[in-house]
């Protein structure tokens, strides 16, 4: 009796295709894949604070950085009665499936995979900038953390935008 699940050859070639290919939308995709997995990890960090695991978010001694006093905001807690960063942790992660997801042509074979990891993306990237602003307008102060994983966010943009142009244009030529 075997125990697992199965494997075909087309799941062998996504498993090559995915950790070897060179192409450029595929490279484009793992840049997105590690700066989702470090927002991630900037956000599972914060969540270790805001459920009392850890009691302090070392920062730099910076001007205008204070982690513990944003963090532990009440409105860090406000949507779903949740921290904030365990929904961000839930988020990057989504991002990170996905910018894996689908073969090194998935702007052809299926266009939909891009365009739904642009507009992820686009989301994310909004998101981390109001949360960002709401730092700067309600506390007068930063979360360095947070801020690492905005700079992160707003690095996946322009890298998602070539394969999701291709993708567009793919699905406008099917019709």
């Amino acid at each position: 009796m075997t125990i697992g699940r199965e494997s075909s050859p087309e799941a062998e070639r996504l498993s090559a295709e995915l950790r070897k290919s060179t192409t450029d939308a595929l490279l484009r995709r793992r840049r997105v894949a590690a700066l989702s997995l470090a927002s991630a990890a900037s956000m599972g960090l914060i969540t270790l604070y805001q459920m009392g695991v850890v009691d302090h978010l070392p920062e730099p001694s910076l001007p205008r950085l204070d982690a513990d006093k944003v963090d532990a905001s009440g409105e860090a807690y406000a949507i779903l009665r949740t921290p904030d960063a365990a929904l961000g942790l839930l988020s990057y992660a989504g991002t990170a499936v996905l910018a894996a997801a689908g073969g090194a042509d998935r702007a052809r074979r299926s266009p939909w995979l891009p365009l739904a990891l642009a507009a992820k993306v686009g989301f994310d990237a909004l998101g981390s900038a109001l949360l960002t602003a709401e730092q700067a307008s309600r506390h007068k102060k930063f979360c360095s953390w947070c801020l690492l994983a905005a700079g992160a966010t707003a690095a996946m943009v322009p890298a998602v935008i070539p394969e999701a142009r291709l993708a567009w244009q793919n699905l406008r030529g099917s019709k």
